[in-house]
């Protein structure tokens, strides 16, 4: 799900640690599907997730918020201000 609010979108993923690279898949049944090398342990996955959407909407790592789903594999994440579209997103 995605939803933007003036400066503000609004994202759900689903992050899949441990993978063997890192990348944006694309999106899938309404969420975003992220691949990581890192481990799930000490919030190393979401490190890289957030430095992922970071690159690939062009804003600082610090305009990216994670609201919901800290341990979990289906995270929602707020993006402000971003720049660009990650070409993953158009259908």
């Amino acid at each position: 799900m995605m939803a933007a609010d003036g400066d503000e979108l609004r994202i759900r993923t689903r992050v899949t640690p441990r993978a063997a690279r890192s990348e944006l898949q694309g999106m899938v049944d309404g969420m975003l599907r992220i691949r990581t090398t890192a481990a799930p342990a000490d919030g190393a996955a979401n490190k890289d997730v957030i430095k992922q959407l970071a690159k690939a909407f062009g804003v600082p790592k610090s305009a990216i918020v994670l609201l919901r789903g800290e341990s979990s594999r289906i995270k929602d994440f707020v993006i402000h201000k971003p720049t660009r579209r990650p070409t993953c997103l158009t259908p």
